[in-house]
């Protein structure tokens, strides 16, 4: 890739979901602030604290109905139309994981790992901090690019890589559908445990 349209597709990257997520947040205030009988109370300033206030109750009563049981079929719902659109779905999980970083920070997400699915094939997972009553550890293996979802896999600590990555530089790989690596991600060092040489007795 040129290094034109590398700047322009890192630009692009960083500025789409900012301006996406600012103007989603404008267009709910603007359908709040434009509602009949807000619009139609006196002086016009109190409008603006009472439209802050129906916003913020919006997004606890969305947050309580995320709690129910019906909360995770509405939200797996909305992810399945918005990841049905091509581009748009980029554009909808880059927001969705910089909202929920930005809220709960990386702090609960642990190490990336490197694991082999297949003969000679890496796919990239994270450590949950959970273990089997077996001794093996329990990793998240996201799908790409909503990662969102995936699969929750037990696997013994000899048969996963440790690497130096940071969870960021994993989640946008995996966020960008590997788009968004870089050439210091692509050379992370990877800890490898290596099995003795078998000898024949």
């Amino acid at each position: 890739m040129t290094s034109w349209k590398r700047d322009a597709t890192s630009g692009l990257i960083v500025l789409v979901p900012v301006i996406v997520t600012l103007y989603v947040i404008a267009f709910i205030y603007n359908a709040i602030a434009t509602l009949p009988f807000i619009e139609s109370i006196e002086p016009g300033w109190v409008r603006v604290p009472l439209t802050l206030i129906l916003f913020a109750l919006l997004v606890f009563a969305i947050g309580y109905l995320m709690r129910t049981a019906t909360g995770p079929l509405v939200e797996g719902a909305i992810d399945d139309v918005m990841n049905s659109l091509p581009g748009l779905r980029v554009v909808y999980n880059a927001s969705k994981m910089a909202v929920e970083t930005a809220v709960t920070g990386t702090g609960d997400l642990q190490a990336p790992v490197k694991l082999e699915t297949w003969n000679g094939m890496r796919m990239t997972a994270f450590k949950t901090g959970k273990q089997t009553s077996d001794g093996r550890d329990v990793l998240f293996l996201p799908t790409a690019p909503n990662i969102t979802t995936g699969f929750v896999v037990e696997v013994a600590p000899d048969d996963y890589s440790e690497t130096d990555e940071r969870v960021e530089d994993a989640l946008t790989r995996v966020l960008s559908a590997g788009f968004g690596e870089t050439q210091d991600n692509i050379g992370v060092s990877i800890n490898v445990t290596e099995e003795p040489a078998k000898t024949d007795d």
